[in-house]
This record gives structure tokens, sequence and C-alpha cells, in this order.
């Protein structure tokens, strides 16, 4: 069954009032107010998302001659530490979502089928989600299993997928698979696939300590008599490297940092209403403020000096591809995944147990469960095992200002 990406795009919508600071500031209003009851009931953070939709935050970096807002790798980090202070879940989804379509709009752009999803993308405000796990694989993004079996011009795929974040909600699927049957487990592509194109049948669910609003149920995934052109051509390996890597660690970083940046606010806010209490002294939980503060303008500078090496590598793909600057996303995800959960519980020893109660002006326990994600997303240890192979062939500079 040929299915066609879209028969008809819908009337080009205008962009809603404001900037995208501002657009984004409207969604996290509404994402704060449901933060608690999605992290309780471990459910899709729906009003978040539909507010997303509302403000065509999911379309900006679609360039602007396939209807989008070409918004950059910057902008949409700065939109994720800002969501990411309300709802982290919600956060985390629209990250996600623009870490996906980082892989289209950098690689799709020579490939008419993906050219006109992208406008529906834009058009229609369509949710992205990623299936790059795999039962017997586990975490490991770089090998498949599943394989895209071609027959004449179509193809079909069945993938045991451990996780899909917020695959039931998802309109459009990224899914990885090794390019044949007979190919290496690393010789693998990217496959774009419509919610309306596929089957899933949920194997799984996410029951979990944190992000339980990103609803990461395992799947078995099918999908038969698509189209060959819904796979991206460029090898798997490629896309990875020169815009997956970069917009994963980024953008989570930025999410996190916007969780961090909340714990701290709530910490300033409650030293400073002790030491109104008692003008003329300063409350005992202070210092550990001041150790937070530090803490946190350190992960600031890790991530957007990640950003500015990113946007000046960007539509390089030897500087992308350069082990010196694999290296340097590898070091922002440890650095900061690490850095976001030390902060928040700075951030709880100064508030005490005003922190450490739900339903307190002051509470923390929801974005310290959140955060303590950060290092197992894409484990810390599989990255520096990584960093440890490329640092066996890198040559070092010695220079502040490069690699």
């Amino acid at each position: 069954m040929h299915v066609e990406v879209a028969a008809a795009l819908p009337a080009a919508t205008p962009a809603p009032a404001g900037d995208l600071d501002a657009r984004a500031k409207r969604v996290a209003e509404q994402a704060a107010r449901h933060a608690d009851a999605v992290d309780r009931e471990g459910r899709f953070p729906a009003e978040a998302v539909a507010a997303l939709k509302a403000e065509r935050l999911f379309g900006i970096q679609v360039p602007r001659s396939l209807g989008g807002e070409g918004a950059s790798m910057s902008e949409i980090a700065e939109l994720c530490a800002v969501l990411g202070r309300a709802c982290s879940a919600a956060a985390m989804v629209f990250a996600m979502h623009h870490i996906k379509l980082a892989s289209l709009v950098t690689h799709g752009l020579d490939s008419a089928w993906h050219c006109t999803l992208m406008e529906r993308i834009a058009a229609e405000q369509m949710l992205i989600a990623s299936s790059t796990t795999e039962a017997g694989i586990g975490g490991d993004l770089r090998n498949s299993l599943c394989a895209v079996e071609v027959e004449g011009d179509t193809f079909r795929l069945t993938k045991e997928a451990s996780v899909i974040s917020y695959g039931a909600q998802a309109d459009l699927i990224l899914a990885t698979a090794r390019r044949h049957k007979e190919a290496a487990t690393s010789d693998q592509v990217l496959v774009a696939l419509l919610a309306d194109q596929i089957t899933l049948e949920r194997t799984s669910v996410w029951d979990t300590l944190g992000m339980r609003g990103t609803c990461s149920d395992g799947f078995l995934l099918k999908a038969e008599g698509l189209p060959v052109a819904q796979v991206l051509q460029k090898p798997f390996a490629e896309i990875a490297a020169q815009s997956m890597l970069a917009a994963s660690h980024l953008l989570w970083g930025s999410v996190w940092f916007g969780i961090s940046s909340y714990a701290v606010d709530r910490a300033r806010a409650f030293v400073q209403a002790e030491a109104r209490k008692k003008p003329g002294q300063v409350p005992p939980g202070a210092l550990r403020l001041a150790e937070a503060a530090n803490e946190l303008q350190a992960m600031k500078s890790t991530v957007v000096a990640g950003l500015a090496r990113y946007e000046a590598a960007k539509g390089d793909p030897d500087a992308l591809s350069a082990i010196g600057f694999s290296i340097m996303l590898n070091n922002v995800k440890t650095t900061v995944s690490v850095q976001a959960v030390d902060i928040v519980q700075r951030a709880l020893s100064v508030v005490g147990i005003m922190g450490y109660k739900n339903g307190t002006p002051f509470s923390l326990g929801r974005q310290l469960r959140d955060v303590l994600s950060a290092p197992l997303m894409i484990n810390n240890d599989r990255i520096l095992s990584n960093t440890a192979n490329l640092l066996l062939v890198q040559k070092g500079s010695g220079k502040l200002l490069s690699a």
C-alpha cells in the first residue's frame, strides 16, 4: 500500500503574536499549571503539547522556504530551558521532537518526499518521536537488529522497540534500522513513518521515578507496503554524527538547565524570605545557595559554549564529524547531566523540609526525580567509553578557543 505524504497541504497559518520567547512563556504557563498532575498520573503533557501546537513551536526549525521559521539550535535551546522551568516532561517532549526534526532539516532537503514532510510538519504542527532503542541492543543507537525489507518500490519494517517516548501520541516516528536484511548491524538508515502507516502494540509501560510524562512505553512497531522514498538514504552514522548527537546533547542540556535554574530560584526565594525575618543576619542556607549559583553558572557556560561551537560548525560536515567536536559534545552531556543533579540537590538542602515536602511554594521533589534521569539518558558510562575510544586517536591542540 502506497501512502502519499500529503494530498494537499493546509493553508499557511501565521505565527502567533510575539517573539519565540514570548510564545514559549505562554506555553510554560500552561505547562506549569498541569505539571504536578502529569507527574502524579504519569500521563502525557497533553495541555502543554496543545499549547505548543497553538503557538506553532513544533515547526519553527523547518526552513522558511518550506513554511517554517528557520529557528536556530540556540533559539530552540532557549525555549527548552524556558519549558524546563515549568514542566520537565513537556520540555523533554519538545526537545526530543526538535532533535528528530534536526535530522530531517539537516539531511532531508535533497529528498522531495522529506521536503513535503517538513512542509506538513510546519503546517500541521506534527509531533515527531524517535525509535532508536531495540530489544537485544538496548540503548546502543548505533546498532540495529531490525532491517528495512524492500520489495520493488516498497518496504516493510518490524521493530521491537524497547522504548518510544510518547510513541502513542506522535504523528510521526523516525526509526533506525539496518539498510537491508544482510547488512551489518551498524549499517543503518533512518526511516520516516507516519502514524497512520504503522501499527504499535504496547509491550511495556513507562512507570518510573521521574520524567513520567514522557510516556516512554515499549512497542512492537510494524510497517508494510510503504514507499522506499521514506527511507533517508544517507547512512545513519553520518546523520547521528552531524546532527543528532549535537541536537541531543545540547537540547537535553538546555532542559536540564531549565530545571536547575528553577531549583536555584526556589532556593534563592527561600533564603531571601529567611533574611527578611531576621534583618542583619545571613541565613544559614546562604552559603549553600552561593555554591548552587556558582555551579549553575558553570553549567550555563558549558551549554552556551557547546551551542556556539555547533552554530560555528553548522553546515560543515567535516567540522561536525571531527573527533574533537564529538568529544566536546560528549563532554557537554556528561558534565551538565551531573551538574544538574548536583544543583537541584544543593537547592533542596537550602530549602530543607519545605522542599522535600510536596505542595509547598518551595517543593523540589518532582524536579529532583526528573533530573535524576539526566546521567541515564544514554548512560554517561556509555558516552565516556565512546570518548575514551576517540581520545586514543585525537591530537590535542592545547589552545583555549579550539578543540
